[in-house]
């Protein structure tokens, strides 16, 4: 028989620990699992060799005596048990010996780990856990902005959610139950959601705070006045101090986006200012310009 390397079977390193042996393993099994995996030879040649590299792995002793005498190390195995015993163990020792990882065993470890009751040679009544679904569902930062609640289609199943205000570009939020459903009674998956949030073509969002770009025209500019604006919250008026310079800021707390899952806290929105020069000019107020240029 070939020497079969162990780690590379569970896909881990020589210096891996006992907890990374032991996660590779329920990993892999779960993978190539019979009950998950009926009629596939190759899934179950692979678990019978995940079983095989796991039982020598996970028994420290076994462990040594495989690192130190490798593809020998069964070998080793009879002649240190020659040495303590005298003689090497009986077959019907060694029967014993190899059946105690039989396919009833891990049919009742299965069980155990994914929910089930161990049931002896009934491994086809393994529960599983059903996989995860992920999903994306696109929003507009209007949309965004206001606690709503919005419906959709999953793998055929229509689903109906609530969308907290403040939701971030790019967060995730798990819809228990709602993934594929568990195998032989196992419970369902989830259901992962992953927002994406669009642009907005006037309004820009960092966090919290919201920014935006407002024209004023020359003469509000110069002489000052009120002036109202679209936000997100609608409009809102703002009176804007004479002689207000181009690309000046201001800050207008509480106006900015909310903050998800704490009711009645708001950013800030911040608003640059943009002079308009007028593109068409009257004789009379050239006239005006010239004097005051003169002045």
């Amino acid at each position: 028989m070939n020497f079969v390397n162990y780690y590379e079977v569970l896909g881990i390193d020589k210096s891996a620990t006992a907890k990374e042996i032991k996660s590779a393993y329920r990993k892999l099994a779960r993978k190539y699992h019979p009950d998950l995996n009926p009629n596939d030879k190759d899934a179950k040649r692979n678990f019978q060799n995940i079983n095989e590299a796991n039982e020598v792995l996970s028994d420290p002793e076994k462990r040594r005596k495989y690192d130190e005498y490798g593809k020998n190390w069964k070998q080793a195995d009879e002649s240190e048990k020659t040495k303590q015993y005298g003689k090497p163990p009986s077959s019907a020792q060694q029967a014993r010996y190899t059946n105690s990882s039989s396919a009833d065993e891990f049919s009742d470890f299965f069980e155990s780990l994914f929910g089930g009751q161990a049931k002896p040679g009934r491994s086809s009544q393994s529960r599983f856990r059903g996989s995860d679904y992920n999903a994306e569902l696109h929003l507009q930062l209007l949309e965004a902005y206001k606690t709503h609640k919005q419906t959709f289609q999953v793998n055929g199943e229509s689903i109906r959610i609530t969308i907290p205000a403040g939701i971030e570009n790019g967060q995730t939020i798990k819809i228990p139950g709602h993934g594929s459903p568990g195998v032989n009674g196992g419970p369902n998956g989830d259901l992962f959601i992953s927002f994406v949030i669009a642009n907005h073509p006037k309004i820009k969002r960092l966090e919290h705070n919201l920014y935006t770009t407002a024209d004023l025209d020359l003469y509000l500019a110069i002489l000052g006045g009120e002036f109202t604006m679209d936000t997100l919250d609608g409009k809102i008026k703002l009176q804007v101090k004479p002689l207000t310079q181009n690309g000046t800021k201001i800050k207008l707390k509480g106006k900015g986006f909310p903050v998800y899952k704490e009711e009645g806290r708001f950013g800030d929105l911040i608003v640059t200012y943009n002079i308009k020069i007028p593109e068409v000019l009257t004789n009379r107020q050239k006239e005006l310009f010239t004097e005051l240029s003169q002045t």
